[in-house]
């Protein structure tokens, strides 16, 4: 007998919560957080690195972000990927030291990004469910190559069921404490 790939099934769901958390980690509230620049990529010696490999991120303090440039030459490409990113950041260099002031954010603008997290959210959701279709999928091929008895394919389907709901549960904790975090002023 044949039992269907349970730890495979949640290690994919907890991939989809763990994409959702860094996700979370670049959308803006009003501190400084160094992950703020994790999805920011720049331009370097020919291809697209992330920030953290062409300079040191760092918080000096609650509403400033710090970035020390270690190739002198890149100083302009990491401020043009910056202001680029769409974060509404405006980077200030002042030689290989590029100071990223944290605005506070005003009603609209938490509003928005509110709604940005509840979209990442939601392909959280949907990348969850699709793993389950694939469970159930591989459950009822078992079952028809009998591999498994109807009731064991009832047995596994309330299991894989049952981690999709604690996945989606975990992904609306998630939000919830995200949305609380953007709307805090």
């Amino acid at each position: 007998m044949t039992e269907p790939d349970l730890d495979g099934l949640s290690k994919r769901m907890d991939g989809a919560v763990k994409t959702l958390k860094s996700e979370f980690g670049g959308l803006r509230t009003g501190r400084a957080s160094p992950h703020l620049l994790d999805p920011i990529t720049v331009e370097a010696y020919g291809q697209s690195m992330p920030v953290t490999q062409v300079g040191t991120v760092s918080v000096p303090e609650a509403r400033m972000i710090t970035v020390t440039v270690w190739d002198k030459s890149m100083v302009k490409a990491v401020e043009k990927a910056i202001r680029d990113s769409g974060l509404g950041l405006n980077p200030q260099p002042d030689g290989q030291l590029i100071r990223i002031p944290i605005p506070e954010l005003n009603e609209e603008r938490r509003q928005e990004l509110s709604r940005v997290a509840g979209k990442y959210a939601e392909q959280a959701r949907v990348a969850i469910r699709n793993v389950r279709r694939d469970g159930m999928d591989q459950l009822k091929k078992l079952e028809k190559d009998s591999e498994i008895s109807e009731d064991d394919h009832k047995v596994y389907s309330d299991e894989i069921q049952a981690m999709t709901d604690t996945h989606i549960k975990n992904v609306d904790e998630v939000l919830a404490q995200k949305e609380k975090e953007i709307m805090q002023v």
